[in-house]
């Protein structure tokens, strides 16, 4: 049970790291030329990433109750997806909104 448990946690933070990604190529690809493009590139992942260890990671700054951040995690994923979609990576993007969707599932079931 404690390798299901940690394999889990594992895919979680590797969502969070695609998440991260997602926002990046999502930034580099705005066609709004190359600093707008870097700005965004670079910047939206950060402010995500900085959000999330504020509200959302486990020792988080300012600690929220568990109903809360599952809807900040909701939100944080589906703004991924959505960066996903609006690249032109809909496979991609349905890809990982259904394995954001299991993970959750998971991640919670086994943390009772």
């Amino acid at each position: 049970m404690m390798v299901f448990k940690y394999t889990v946690f594992g895919l979680f933070f590797a969502m969070e790291l695609f998440a991260l990604g997602a926002f990046s190529y999502w930034g580099f690809h705005m066609n709004k030329g190359w600093f707008i493009n870097t700005v965004f590139g670079i910047g939206t992942p950060l402010l995500v990433a900085i959000f999330w260890g504020i509200f959302i990671a486990p020792k988080a700054t300012f600690a929220v109750t568990i109903p809360i951040r599952i809807l900040l995690q909701i939100i944080v994923f589906a703004l991924a997806t959505t960066a996903l979609f609006a690249t032109g990576k809909s496979k991609l993007a349905i890809i990982f909104g259904f394995v954001v969707l299991i993970e959750m599932i998971l991640m919670y079931s086994i943390e009772e």
